[in-house]
């Protein structure tokens, strides 16, 4: 493992203040030092990062890797290497795989195969009831044994409150969150579209707000009652949004996510029945964004997750009612932010950036989101005036089904680099990838 000097980038430090010019130098795969003209007798490497952006790199909470059993769709491998041409440093995947991830062995073959897929870091959650049916709580302290950093059901609310209780209580055993789709699942059955006036003239079945609502509500009362951690995924809604705020203001320990497509894409454009529209949550009035904007702003909402959700192409050009929900984002997710809420006005760059990486990392419990001394040198440089175009065609990962193809982006990650090794540069070909 070579030492690297990174050389007069914007070095935003998220855990003591404004963005500064300084030299960061790595060695051994950590941070050895970040300051202003930094006189290093011998390095492997030297990068000039003038005119940069130097961060800790992002971190996914909330990703779909599909493997084992859906591999058509994404393997660990493109997932992981996906994600680091989008920035991430660390990902953690879904239990949603067939077989589900609710056992020590399954758990390990994610952790194996992360660990042998180069790109980011990938951190494997585990289904928090058996088959994820939501009827009998997994082993969680055998999952965590073996390499879980959360448990929950992916996509699934947990039905019975008895045993959300009963999960919220034991996960704090075992020192790790509980993650949850919260949702009232009756209410929402069958619904395709956000139930309104889009819904009603597209012919389309509405799934309702107020669903989300009272999922919210229930599992926050749920975590004040067991005095658990929870983290609540997706949040699409005001009401969702105001009640977060309250439970945050009791006291509760909640932390909560917002995708990109929710943060900035609204239901009107759902007109043509595009299926690159079809995402769950569905997609909200505008009303519901500002909401979910102002929320990630202010930090109720302290985390961005991706929800990447490969579909093959086979499946998304279904029609709408038979084309299954989920879109792809690892390698979208800061530009489209950075370009439509920075760049916008509504939040600043170091607020962006705490809310990709030190948000998340805390949320979950893992490291990440600070470049001090002895950290990992887990590391994007990002060109932030940088102007591209989102084309499908050109990502990573297998699925391309995106509500963003042909958007005009500005703000780039250039390199990303996991333990001070780099695993994704703009203009290699391939990009520079790394076995761990």
């Amino acid at each position: 493992m070579s030492d690297l000097l990174l050389r007069g980038g914007t070095v935003v430090d998220l855990g003591i203040g404004a963005p500064r010019v300084a030299d960061l130098l790595v060695r051994g795969g950590l941070i050895e030092a970040v300051a202003s003209g930094l006189e290093v007798e011998s390095v492997g490497e030297e990068i000039d990062a003038s005119g940069l952006v130097v961060a800790p790199g992002f971190v996914d909470p909330h990703a779909h890797l599909c493997e084992p059993g859906w591999e058509h769709r994404e393997t660990i491998r493109s997932g992981a290497q996906a994600a680091a041409a989008g920035g991430f440093t660390t990902v953690c995947c879904m239990p949603d795989t067939d077989p589900v991830v609710d056992d020590p062995a399954t758990v390990g073959y994610v952790v194996a195969e992360g660990s042998r897929a180069g790109g980011a870091r990938v951190l494997p959650v585990a289904a928090l009831s058996v088959g994820r049916k939501g009827e009998q709580l997994t082993e969680f302290g055998e999952l965590v044994a073996a390499g879980a950093v959360a448990v929950g059901d992916a996509g699934r609310s947990v039905a019975s409150s008895t045993l959300m209780r009963l999960a919220l209580e034991y996960a704090q055993s075992f020192g790790v969150p509980l993650l949850t789709h919260s949702e009232d699942a009756e209410l929402a059955r069958g619904g395709q579209v956000h139930e309104g006036v889009v819904s009603t003239l597209l012919g389309l079945r509405g799934l309702p707000a107020v669903a989300e609502e009272i999922g919210v509500l229930r599992d926050i009362a749920l975590a004040r009652a067991a005095a658990g951690r929870l983290h609540i995924q997706r949040v699409s809604t005001a009401a969702a949004v105001a009640a977060i705020r309250r439970g945050l203001e009791r006291g509760v320990r909640i932390t909560a996510e917002a995708t990109p497509h929710h943060l900035l894409l609204t239901d009107d454009l759902l007109g043509d029945y595009g299926t690159e529209y079809k995402v769950s949550p569905p997609l909200r009035p505008a009303a519901d964004v500002e909401a979910v904007q102002g929320a990630l702003a202010d930090g109720t909402i302290a985390c961005v997750a991706t929800d990447h959700a490969p579909r093959h192409y086979d499946e998304k050009e279904q029609a709408f009612d038979d084309a299954p929900h989920g879109v792809v984002g690892l390698e979208t997710a800061f530009a489209v932010l950075h370009t439509h809420l920075v760049r916008g006005g509504a939040m600043n760059l170091p607020t962006l950036l705490k809310r990709m990486s030190l948000g998340p990392a805390r949320a979950l419990g893992i490291e990440g989101g600070e470049l001090e001394r002895g950290r990992r040198a887990d590391l994007v440089l990002i060109d932030p005036a940088a102007e591209w175009v989102v084309d499908p065609a050109q990502f990573l990962s297998k699925g391309r089904s995106t509500p963003f193809a042909g958007m005009r982006v500005t703000g780039r990650v250039v390199r990303t680099l996991v333990g001070g090794e780099t695993v994704w540069s703009v203009g290699e070909d391939p990009p520079a990838r790394v076995s761990r």
